[in-house]
């Protein structure tokens, strides 16, 4: 037996330190990477995966750890990734959500993995959707997935995820804002956190002025829920609002379908261009092309878009 074929076998088996360490070859992108996820591949789609997005100072973390203390109290096994601004000095995660999360981490029940966005836009890391896919196939039956929390850019997030909770306080700022920013679009659930601050009832109001503007016909119709994740007011009933939006997926089939056929398309156009620049550099590489190209940039004969337009139009005449 491989290595590789180990390392699946274990995540399979929800082995904790083979789902560690496969996770840090997915994320650092170690020799052996694209076989593992490929390989875990048909046994991923049976988990519940909840996006959790939202201004910074949202109480995001503090929310997810009463939302996990929820679902154990119903018997969910449950995978957290907890994606945080990157260290400009190390590369690594700068927050460490693991550490305001530390006491859940002894819960054989729960997997927490913290991953550095690298700059990734979207609030994402370019690895999430891979660490989620190791987490469902080691049968996690919820996974939580958290961003950065940049506050406006973070819709990458519907890309990942069936649910989607975008996540508010009072007194952050303009809350109207951020929700015309995209997350209007994305939002399967509204939460008010912090619902004992001041100026609590105006953000509910003004979320529901905004979704009035954009109501739909026969579509599920995100709720607005208010939570005080410190004391963990309101967190049963927005997991019990979560469980009724996955049963909403369920029961159309239609939506379900399309979701999962715009995910798998997205996915799909990500790897192509992925590959596509890799198999590029490459070829630049062997033919001894790569440093020319990048010292004509440096000294600005061409800027990059121009020298990819070269690059491909010269790769298409080829073939």
């Amino acid at each position: 037996m491989t290595k590789i074929q180990e390392t699946v076998q274990g995540i399979l088996a929800g082995n904790r330190r083979t789902i560690a360490r496969a996770m840090t070859i997915v994320e650092n992108n170690i020799n052996g990477a694209h076989e593992i996820v490929a390989q875990i591949y048909p046994h991923t789609g049976r988990a519940h995966i909840i996006g959790l997005t939202g201004p910074g100072g949202a109480g995001k973390s503090t929310l997810i750890g009463k939302i996990v203390r929820e679902y154990r109290r119903k018997g969910k096994t449950v995978g957290v990734v907890a994606v945080d601004p990157t260290s400009p000095f190390t590369g690594g995660a700068f927050l460490g959500d693991r550490i305001r999360m530390q006491e859940l981490s002894t819960d054989e029940g729960v997997f927490i993995r913290s991953m550095a966005s690298r700059n990734y836009p979207g609030g994402l890391a370019r690895t999430t959707k891979d660490v989620v896919k190791i987490l469902d196939a080691a049968g996690k039956e919820i996974v939580l997935v958290e961003t950065v929390g940049a506050g406006q850019s973070e819709v990458e997030v519907i890309k990942v995820a069936q649910t989607i909770v975008v996540v508010f306080a009072p007194g952050l700022g303009d809350e109207i804002q951020a929700i015309k920013a995209g997350m209007m679009e994305i939002a399967d659930i509204f939460v008010v956190n912090k619902a004992d601050r001041e100026n609590a009832d105006k953000t509910v109001m003004d979320i529901q002025a905004i979704l009035q503007l954009n109501d739909k016909e026969n579509m599920w119709k995100p709720p607005i829920m208010k939570t005080i994740a410190l004391t963990g007011d309101g967190i049963p009933q927005l997991v019990e609002k979560m469980e009724e939006h996955k049963c909403f997926l369920g029961g159309n089939v239609e939506c379900k379908r399309n979701l999962q056929k715009n995910v798998a398309e997205e996915e799909l156009a990500e790897a192509i261009k992925q590959e596509t620049a890799n198999s590029i550099i490459e070829d630049l590489r062997k033919e001894g092309k790569l440093e020319e190209l990048l010292e004509r940039i440096l000294k600005k004969e061409i800027d990059p878009s121009s020298a990819a337009e070269e690059l491909l139009r010269g790769r298409m005449r080829r073939h």
